[in-house]
């Protein structure tokens, strides 16, 4: 069988890096190709790292068909979940792959939908005066907590990772994807002009860090003082000659207490992620 390459499909999923491929090569030059191709027909859908490795060094290969597929959203459904299986992809590939896999299931249901509303109309109701019953839709992933669980992400992470794919520069992205920034910064600096997002990534991980702390201070100082409870009197302190800002305190604490909530979202995300390794 002569296996063709789909373009849209081999840029699907995130690429390796330079060092990733490498180390593919010398494991499939040393071993062989333990795992099999995945073929939808002749189309390759899994495998084109070591497909286009056993190529270069006449290395065998087995290649097998999944005859489940119907339609190129089957392919990339089933590619998405295929990957999200896997530990070595980063956070961010994760809530990309989430976030694709929610447009593709929403389409879905509003596909099905359409197409039970249009098979009810032609039905006339029964005699007993009961409604036709409809078609079941696909549930698509409805809310930023499902995207997040099937990333095995906070909701948090999730919001992040879609403001950076809206706003985000390709140099800003492409920072993130190879962890010069983490997801928080970025989302932070991709609500900067491009001119001053493309002027962070040049200066390399120190600007990148510095811009998004510029962004996240002037966001505390901005935020209106929240009036204080009434309490009970307490006893006058002498702080002598030490000058204090109440506002840039509040602020301040304001911002620790934002980073704190994160910091908590992301320990519980974290721990999850250990229990299914240990338990796997």
């Amino acid at each position: 069988m002569q296996i063709k390459i789909n373009d849209t499909l081999r840029a699907y999923i995130e690429p390796l890096t330079e060092s990733e491929y490498q180390a593919l090569e010398r494991s499939i030059l040393t071993e062989g190709c333990r795992d099999a191709l995945v073929l939808w027909e002749d189309v390759l859908v899994d495998g084109h790292n070591r497909y286009q490795i056993c190529q270069e060094h006449g290395v065998p290969f087995k290649a097998i068909e999944n005859t489940s597929f119907r339609s190129l959203e089957d392919v990339k459904l089933w590619m998405i979940d295929n990957n999200l299986g896997r530990r070595s992809i980063s956070d961010y590939q994760r809530g990309v792959l989430a976030l694709r896999k929610k447009e593709i299931m929403t389409a879905r249901a509003l596909e099905l939908a359409a197409e039970a509303a249009a098979e009810d109309a032609k039905i006339a109701p029964p005699e007993d005066g009961d409604a036709p019953s409809k078609k079941p839709a696909a549930m698509p992933l409805a809310s930023r907590e499902d995207i997040a669980r099937a990333a095995r992400l906070s909701s948090a992470t999730i919001g992040q990772i879609e403001k950076i794919q809206k706003t985000a520069t390709p140099e800003l992205v492409e920072a993130v994807r190879a962890g010069t920034i983490s997801i928080n910064a970025a989302a932070t600096v991709a609500s900067l002009p491009e001119e001053v997002q493309l002027a962070a990534v040049a200066g390399g991980k120190k600007e990148l860090q510095k811009a998004a702390k510029e962004v996240r201070d002037l966001r505390a100082a901005s935020r209106p003082a929240k009036e204080p409870k009434e309490s009970k009197a307490a006893p006058a302190v002498d702080y002598g000659d030490i000058p204090m800002d109440v506002q840039e305190l509040r602020s301040e604490n304001a911002a620790l207490r934002e980073k704190n909530a994160a910091l908590l979202e992301e320990i519980t995300v974290l721990q999850r992620r250990l229990s299914e390794l240990t338990s796997a």
